[in-house]
């Protein structure tokens, strides 16, 4: 930690995992896009290992879900990604695929927040963008936040830079991130290791520092 002007400044993994000041995101971990994965079980599998060491150790924990509008209710935006993403020519063909109460909205049934977790509906792909996960983590004097989830290339890697522009140190779990696209994923995740304002680990490196974290504050 480099100490600067009156600020502390996180250098390393182990600097920002301070579990007073980290929280956890799971990124839309939700029945329709886990069964779009090649890897599901095995992304699924890491983050609830995530999720274990992160409520052993006192972590916050907001998870997201990604939510359709009806389609009387998109606007000209929404509809054009939507058309393109289901390939259709006409706005009237859309269909919207993360309505409420559809079961593909709901996260997979492995994964159950605690009360004591947040759960943070959105329709954008940052998910700092329209949400409280800013002001709520600022709020809780968060200034780190790892995250893990679905999908790397479409809605992570736009929330780690987002975040980063926001001014807190983005923490992305590799091994705990899935792509619907392996190739672009990978080029999603080297972008975030190349510019430099993100850290990468994996559910085994950051679970270990975090454990070490809680012991020397309770031997401190």
């Amino acid at each position: 930690m480099q100490h600067a002007f009156g600020f502390d400044i996180p250098r390393t993994l182990e600097d920002a995992c301070d579990p007073r000041r980290l929280a956890l995101v799971v990124y839309d971990m939700q029945v329709g896009i886990l069964r779009q994965i090649s890897n599901g079980p095995e992304i699924i599998a890491n983050v609830i290992e995530l999720l274990r060491v992160a409520r052993e150790i006192g972590v916050r924990v907001f998870f997201t879900r990604h939510l359709s509008l009806p389609k009387e209710l998109m606007g000209a935006f929404q509809l054009r990604m939507a058309m393109a993403w289901q390939r259709v020519d006409r706005a009237e063909d859309v269909r919207p695929g993360f309505l409420r109460d559809s079961p593909a909205f709901q996260l997979v049934p492995e994964i159950v927040p605690l009360a004591s977790e947040a759960i943070i509906d959105k329709i954008t792909m940052s998910a700092f963008e329209g949400t409280p996960l800013n002001i709520a983590l600022r709020d809780c004097g968060v200034t780190a936040f790892a995250i893990a989830g679905v999908a790397t290339e479409i809605g992570i890697e736009p929330t780690v830079r987002h975040g980063a522009d926001l001014g807190f140190i983005p923490v992305v779990v590799r091994d705990a991130c899935g792509a619907g696209n392996a190739e672009a994923g990978g080029r999603a995740m080297a972008a975030l290791s190349f510019i430099g304002d993100a850290l990468l680990t994996d559910v085994a490196e950051i679970g270990a520092l975090l454990r070490r974290s809680r012991s020397a504050g309770a031997s401190g």
